[in-house]
């Protein structure tokens, strides 16, 4: 079945709950569930974690991005969700990655693909060809936690 040309997109914020000592387990439990769920749902997007806080991109069908947007919001390992973008778009940015761990750092980005063949998902190889339009919205999503890693102002 052909992509749609356009598709709905989603992107939020949220500060994170994760208490260091469960970080490494909880992270893992998000990643396996995202990939795992979003694949199901033929929503793709990168994830973006850093020590306190997360910005994620879904895109694909508007309601099922909404719909998952809403479990999401539920999730008690996070607060202070906001809604950064939402919008039909010109296709897909992410539209290969059933989830993307987004390097917090510059460092390498790991793009997650769907291995129909194994019937999972799996770390892509290195990848030269990050489109400018993934690099656009990545840079976004780094942004908009700037605010919510900032110290308060005393």
């Amino acid at each position: 079945m052909p992509e749609p040309s356009t598709v709905f997109r989603l992107v939020y914020r949220s500060r994170s709950l994760v208490v260091p000592e469960s970080r490494r387990t909880e992270l893992g439990a998000i990643f396996t569930t995202a990939r795992s769920n979003n694949k199901g749902l033929d929503i793709t997007g990168a994830l973006l974690i850093t020590e306190s806080a997360f910005a994620q991109t879904l895109e694909g069908e508007e309601r099922a991005v909404r719909d998952l947007f809403a479990r999401i919001s539920r999730d008690p390992r996070h607060e202070s969700v906001s809604v950064l973008e939402e919008s039909d778009v010109d296709g897909r940015v992410f539209g290969r990655w059933a989830m993307a761990k987004v390097a917090e750092d510059g460092g390498p980005d790991i793009r997650m693909l769907s291995n129909a063949t194994r019937g999972q998902i799996v770390a892509a190889g290195p990848d030269s060809h990050v489109t400018p339009e993934q690099e656009q919205l990545i840079g976004f999503m780094r942004e908009s936690l700037l605010a919510v890693e900032a110290p308060p102002v005393s």
